[in-house]
């Protein structure tokens, strides 16, 4: 009986999980920019994984560590550890694109991370994860979890914060999707603006107007969209 009572418990807590993971998706693609959707996807990491005391997300390219988000300063102290040593189970999941790291115990003596979890230790840390986010189309990044206790992240924690992971990773994949659409209609709109005075004021052909914006652009190795926002702005000619 017991161990039935046990498993319908775990049930329960894994349908809730699921029920506030539905509010979490639902919350993060109402969000209006790429780091407003950061930024809640570490305040939900907080909540929804058992003993998280702080959170946050870094991308790593070239070896170069970039804090996205976090819930604190200790956070983006522990990034700048990361970066300073190249080491960390954050950045290697970001540079192994591995999907999880654990140090269950900071006080412990790790070799992969020698220098790094006694640093973290003396931020008053006791154990950290790190969850790769990524879709099928690209790594984005690692969120990182972090508790004050040491041996506290165990199989259901480590499970839901994997499965948190996923869920944010799309919502993050989907808003940058968004903004880079939304970039990417403004700067129809500028070049088409700035066309559009070359033609009027100018005397050019809807052809010519592109290829003047098109070889002040290649001349000066500006971008096309300034270009025309500088037409828009001053109505000359770019030479």
């Amino acid at each position: 009986m017991n161990g039935w009572l046990m498993a319908q418990e775990s049930a329960e807590v894994w349908e809730k999980f699921a029920m506030a993971l539905a509010d979490m998706a639902r919350d993060l693609l109402a969000q209006d920019t790429v780091q407003a959707t950061l930024d809640r996807i570490v305040e939900h990491a907080k909540v929804l994984i058992n003993d998280c005391d702080e959170a946050g997300i870094l991308t790593v390219r070239r070896g170069e560590v970039s804090a996205l988000a976090a819930t604190g300063d200790v956070v983006r102290e522990a990034d700048r550890i990361q970066q300073e040593l190249q080491e960390g189970p954050c950045f290697d999941a970001v540079t192994d694109r591995r999907q999880l790291y654990v140090i269950e115990d900071l006080s412990r003596p790790y070799e992969r991370w020698s220098r790094f979890a006694p640093e973290l230790r003396k931020l008053g840390m006791g154990s950290v994860m790190g969850f790769l986010l990524f879709t099928d189309e690209d790594a984005l990044g690692a969120l990182n979890v972090y508790s004050h206790t040491p041996d506290v992240f165990d199989e259901a924690a480590q499970r839901a914060g994997w499965i948190l992971a996923a869920h944010a990773a799309v919502a993050l994949s989907a808003a940058r999707k968004q903004q880079q659409l939304g970039h990417a209609l403004e700067t129809r709109h500028e070049i088409g603006e700035a066309m559009g005075i070359l033609m009027e004021r100018h005397g050019l052909s809807e052809e010519n107007a592109f290829a003047v914006l098109k070889k002040a652009s290649q001349d000066h190795n500006i971008k096309l969209r300034e270009i025309a926002r500088t037409v828009c702005e001053t109505g000359e000619r770019p030479r």
